[in-house]
């Protein structure tokens, strides 16, 4: 059995998940016809201040049937140049929707409103149209980081003067919230949609919600079928996404002290630990011996990571990870380095 630090997308569904699946009165969700589903997408709206919310298959569906909702062909949206939505989508956005993404650089994932301001197109015929602001909250490729209430506030308020949607890819926004204090309605009430995913450290085995007003939500639902993430009997899944809402979310806090364990543990031993970045439940670190080596020396003791550059390594803690866990892991770095 491996202590599985890969990612929190490994997590598998809980025993009481594993129940409400197997127990789902379920209906026809493309007839709207899933009690369960609709369920799930009123918890998850109200949940971050919405007015209505949408299940999908993944957060990269999600976050494709947000711009294909707000976009037309030959558009162009801002984001920040490390974002998930630029680097590990398929190019879905320009192969899909049509729409250019003009990226920005940012400082441990997060950009400025002037820079935001700047990067607006003016109106001449040379140029295409910037219709979207895109953020990502918690940050993958920075480490996990958060961008903070006021800094979401600036980038929508600028945003909002240069009459751009906001769309905010909050993967993990429930993360962000816990590590910053704050209620997830209050982080993300200035931006106009949302996408979380359930299936990363709330454990639900399939889904994504997309949330925001009910014009927008109506529109997005089209283009999911488009997409082809019209699902039927909906509700098996929405009962397990319910389970996470309802009790995956309070534990959230558990996977960041356990990073903040390893992370600790790991910098003592010599590891490269950027301390600043360990915000919530990821730790990314640089090692002094070939990353691809020391991840495969790591298998061979039990423990699989992620390899993110030639010495860099990624782990990332949550629900199947245990205090206990990160001991042997320590003790397996400390005999590898």
């Amino acid at each position: 059995m491996y202590i599985d630090l890969r990612s929190d997308t490994v997590t598998t569904p809980t025993s009481s998940m594993r129940a409400a699946m197997a127990a789902a009165e379920v209906g026809d969700d493309v007839y709207r016809e899933d009690r369960l589903v609709q369920q799930l997408e009123s918890r998850a709206a109200q949940l971050l201040g919405k007015e209505a919310g949408l299940l999908l298959p993944s957060g990269t569906m999600g976050n494709l049937a947000a711009v294909m909702a707000c976009c037309q062909r030959g558009d162009e949206i801002i984001m920040e140049d490390q974002m998930h939505m630029f680097w590990y989508e398929v190019a879905g956005i320009a192969a899909l929707a049509g729409v250019q993404i003009r990226t920005v650089p940012g400082r441990k994932g997060a950009i400025t409103a002037q820079q935001v301001t700047e990067a607006v197109r003016a109106e001449d015929i040379h140029f295409p149209q910037t219709k979207m602001l895109c953020l990502e909250n918690t940050h993958n490729r920075a480490g996990g980081t958060c961008m903070s209430k006021e800094q979401m506030d600036q980038l929508c308020t600028a945003a909002r003067q240069a009459g751009l949607w906001v769309h905010v890819d909050g993967a993990r926004i429930f993360n962000a919230a816990v590590a910053l204090g704050c209620k997830p309605a209050d982080l993300v009430a200035e931006a106009d949609s949302v996408m979380f995913c359930l299936s990363k450290g709330l454990a639900a085995p399939v889904g994504s919600l997309l949330v925001g007003p009910r014009a927008f939500i109506e529109q997005s639902r089209k283009c999911r079928k488009m997409l082809g993430g019209g699902m039927r009997q909906a509700g098996v899944l929405a009962a397990a996404g319910l389970i996470s809402l309802s009790e995956m979310l309070p534990r959230l806090p558990e996977d960041h002290k356990t990073a903040q364990t390893l992370a600790q543990g790991l910098a003592n031993l010599g590891a490269q630990v950027d301390m600043e970045t360990v915000q919530t439940n990821m730790v990314r670190y640089k090692v002094p011996v070939p990353a691809a080596d020391f991840a495969s020396q790591l298998s061979q003791r039990g423990i699989l990571a992620g390899v993110t550059g030639p010495d860099s390594i990624r782990m990332v803690t949550h629900y199947q990870v245990s205090r206990n866990h990160i001991e042997t892991v320590l003790s397996a770095v400390s005999d590898i380095l």
